[in-house]
């Protein structure tokens, strides 16, 4: 994906033929049952208001309401995201973009009416297969977001550069709490599910930029450290070698199927997401496969109700296409059906805490935003920070209303072996 294509796209995208035949008056039609009882306000430019909300309530503005409604006709899980990429819409002056998703995230399996729900099929389109998590897709599909620029993720992330859900300490108020205080309280707690400790042989897979790995090392553990992408591996390492920890840990670039060896602990934070219903069962059995006797297994997941996942797991959304090509969210029963059916591995321990990525979404949007003047000198456009206001608000509202949630999940296997 190149900001280049998002462009192209956004200024002239395909006519299917139902946009073609109504010209977007299904889908406004469909869109006005939705807003109509929900607590905003969509407004037209002709000052017409749509919506049961209050004065103080989030205010959707509609900039080109032809040009929105075409889009949401002919991609109906994609032309939302889009039209706010292409400035169809955004949020009014004082109302916060995530503030005015939230009352649809909550309501998001009832915002269409059920008759229509059975004409699904009609619009969902499945994943392109060159967004298959092959050996090679994977690269692909990984290099599409990680290896944007080092620069971009710095800008915005807290100094471990950790992007993943921070742990917040829930004795305490958050606006006392640092984000980067509440990042290394992750690291530490998915490193203590794991029972690394001093001698450990810990796997990671997906190194990120290195601050797991570092911390594990912190505790006397060897680890190796596995990643698609180039350019978190070269900042990884210099993280890691700045740290002073480079005779304890390897990082490889390399597929987790390409691993060999054998760990006392195998950790791995938000990178299931990644991986594709279709390679869930290779890769539980390869942790399997790698997990020493006695030893333990920690994931941090991004996981949505089971029921969703049946819904949703078929279809091509805007998040697939725009951020994260190839990537499905699982549920905490798909992951339990998997490893009981492919692997000895079974969920000991589950620890949730989806509001505290929905305020680490916040802080990173709002850091985002703040240091956008330097970030565009790195190459990035509007088009591009408007798809990164909408990515991050969209799940800053996903995770604040519980359709998403995030939990640390420990695996041991079920003879104690």
């Amino acid at each position: 994906m190149t900001v280049e294509t998002n462009r192209l796209e956004l200024a002239a995208p395909s006519l299917g033929f139902p946009r073609a035949l109504t010209r977007g008056a299904v889908a406004k039609a469909i869109t006005e049952v939705a807003v109509r009882p929900m607590p905003v306000r969509m407004r037209y430019p002709d000052g017409t208001v749509v919506g049961s909300g209050g004065p103080d309530s989030p205010v959707l503005e509609v900039a080109r309401p032809r040009a929105l409604f075409r889009r949401l006709e002919a991609h109906p899980k994609i032309g939302l995201g889009e039209a706010y990429m292409a400035g169809d819409w955004s949020a009014a002056e004082g109302t916060d973009l995530a503030q005015a998703l939230m009352p649809f995230a909550a309501k998001m399996g009832d915002l269409v009416p059920k008759p229509l729900l059975s004409l699904r099929g009609l619009v969902d389109r499945a994943m392109p297969r060159a967004q298959r998590n092959t050996l090679e897709g994977s690269r692909s599909n990984i290099s599409a977001h990680y290896d944007l620029s080092n620069d971009l993720f710095a800008a915005f992330l807290d100094p471990s550069m950790s992007y993943s859900s921070a742990l917040f300490d829930p004795t305490r108020p958050l606006a006392e709490q640092d984000l980067h205080e509440a990042q290394v309280r992750k690291v530490e707690a998915i490193l203590d599910a794991a029972d690394v400790r001093a001698g450990s042989r810990v796997l990671e897979i997906g190194t990120g930029w290195g601050e797991l790995a570092i911390r594990a090392a912190a505790r006397g553990a060897t680890v190796t450290s596995v990643t698609l992408s180039a350019e978190q591996r070269a900042l990884a390492l210099e993280r890691i070698a700045a740290a002073g920890y480079a005779g304890r840990v390897e990082v490889l670039l390399q597929d987790y199927r390409e691993t060999t060896g054998e760990y006392d602990a195998v950790v791995s934070v938000e990178m299931i997401e990644a991986v594709g219903e279709e390679y869930w069962d290779t890769y539980f059995s390869t942790i399997d496969d790698l997990l020493a006797p006695g030893g333990a297994v920690a994931i941090q997941a991004i996981l949505m109700e089971h029921h969703r996942l049946l819904a949703t797991k078929g279809s091509f959304g805007w998040i697939q296409k725009y951020i994260f090509p190839g990537g499905l969210i699982p549920s905490l029963q798909a992951i339990r059906d998997v490893t009981r059916e492919h692997s000895s591995l079974r969920v000991d321990r589950v620890q949730a805490f989806g509001a505290d990525y929905a305020e680490t979404l916040r802080r990173w949007r709002e850091t985002f935003t703040e240091r956008w003047d330097d970030i565009q000198h790195h190459g990035f456009d509007e088009t591009f920070r408007r798809m990164w206001e909408f990515y991050l608000a969209y799940c800053e509202a996903g995770f604040a209303t519980g359709y998403l949630d995030v939990a640390q999940i420990r695996f041991t296997r079920r003879d104690g072996r």
